[in-house]
């Protein structure tokens, strides 16, 4: 069965949407997946699965979620391949060594057209540096993000699709705990 890696959205940052990671991997084992862990305390899980898509398994985690945890976010799945080729497109190879807490890849539900990102990299007031590839996108916080005018919620709106994100230290924990 294939490992896939979900993201939920906004979960206890600064007392958001607080949720027991044991809580969650309670879940993904009465959902029958196999494997569940979570990494810190974010909302990182993974996961074994045969379920057809990403987008199913998204449906599906948030239905679940809302009925049985009462608790409503996005999650954002993808596959460790897909992680992997998350990892291997990263175009900024320099920024991930030098300083990964300041990289961040932003998963996203749908990918944004061309537009929609020149429109969203127009609108960026700062040193940030945004780069798109499918359904991720790959954001530069040189200055850092705690004051960055780039925030989700432009992000969002620019793009018209929403996203979480992670800075790319998580990026990499994640497809190492993929790969075992």
């Amino acid at each position: 069965m294939p490992v896939h890696i979900a993201l939920l959205r906004a979960v206890n940052v600064a007392g958001h949407a607080p949720v027991a990671m044991s809580d969650l991997r309670d879940l993904l084992g009465a959902l029958g997946f196999a494997d569940a862990r979570s990494l810190l305390q974010s909302g990182n899980l993974l996961f074994r699965s045969d379920k057809r898509t990403s987008a199913f398994l998204e449906r599906l985690l948030e239905a679940e979620l809302a009925k049985r945890l009462d608790l409503q976010t996005d999650f954002f799945v993808r596959t460790a391949t897909e992680w992997n080729n998350i990892i291997a497109r990263n175009p900024f190879p320099t920024e991930a060594q030098d300083d990964p807490s300041h990289l961040v890849v932003m998963a996203l539900k749908d990918a944004p057209d061309r537009k929609a990102v020149e429109v969203l990299q127009q609108a960026i007031k700062g040193p940030e540096i945004v780069r798109a590839d499918g359904r991720q996108l790959y954001i530069v916080y040189s200055a850092g993000i705690g004051r960055s005018r780039l925030t989700n919620v432009l992000i969002e709106r620019k793009l018209g699709t929403r996203g979480t994100g992670r800075n790319w230290n998580t990026v990499i924990k994640l497809g190492t705990l993929a790969n075992v």
